[in-house]
């Protein structure tokens, strides 16, 4: 192989698209190549931000609410109370005035309620969607840091695995691909290795094969991480056999 070709291969390495020996190659390249070294870490930044990108569908909610109350109501002409001897509206002409203002006024009610509630929900989901965003500039942060080093492996059930460091953000991203769903009621747990004494780094998303997470806490000296599965919510020290234990790259 070239040192042509090796200029061609950065996207292939962002996507762990190369074989073990074109890795290795690469990687050596890599130290000497400034060039390449930095579209690499633009391209692995790009790769994250694609993996976690997300999508808000309103909730029909308040639609289904109004067509729903439509159909209940029926539409009648207008009818003439009748009238006493004295010429004024009769008490049930005025009973059913009444009640009738009062219908409208609960229904208007009702309606406002399932606005404001249709509003909070909005706003939740815009606050979700930042937080989504914010994430993903933190990884991505981290992916394209010019200090950036990254050690992949493989998990069991033929997933793969990569860790990327950065002293510099002083944080680490996992990502992950053809993750198997944990067992019912448990999730899959981080955790940074502090020379054998395990702290916790996060939760895994328990509904997602792929994806990046940003490990929550500062590296502090860690040397390495494992992957643990702890009831959900999960547990401060680990309560099973790790998955997987892998050092940080040097």
């Amino acid at each position: 192989m070239t040192s042509a070709d090796l200029h061609t291969l950065t996207g292939a390495y962002a996507l762990h698209a190369l074989s073990d020996e074109e890795r290795e190659a690469f990687k050596r390249h890599l130290a000497a190549c400034e060039p390449c070294a930095q579209e690499t870490a633009e391209l692995s930044a790009t790769a994250a931000r694609l993996g976690l990108a997300v999508s808000l569908t309103p909730r029909p909610v308040l639609r289904e609410q109004v067509l729903r109350r439509i159909t209940t109501v029926r539409q009648e002409t207008p009818r003439e109370p009748a009238l006493s001897r004295s010429g004024r509206k009769s008490l049930p002409g005025r009973l059913l005035s009444r009640w009738a203002l009062a219908a409208c006024l609960a229904a208007a009610a009702a309606l406002g309620g399932t606005t404001v509630w249709q509003h909070q929900r909005a706003e939740d989901a815009l606050q979700e969607a930042r937080q989504s965003v914010q994430e993903t500039d933190r990884i991505a942060a981290v992916l394209a840091a010019p200090d950036a080093r990254t050690r992949a492996t493989t998990l069991p059930g033929g997933a793969t695995g990569t860790v990327t460091v950065s002293d510099r953000q002083d944080k680490a991203v996992f990502v992950v691909s053809g993750m198997a769903d944990p067992p019912q009621g448990k999730v899959y747990q981080l955790w940074f290795d502090d020379g054998g004494t395990m702290r916790s780094a996060g939760l895994m998303d328990p509904g997602r094969s792929d994806q990046s997470v940003l490990m929550h806490g500062a590296l502090d000296g860690a040397s390495g991480m494992g992957i643990t599965i702890e009831p959900t919510g999960g547990s401060e020290q680990p309560t099973s056999t790790p998955l997987a234990l892998m050092n940080f790259p040097a």
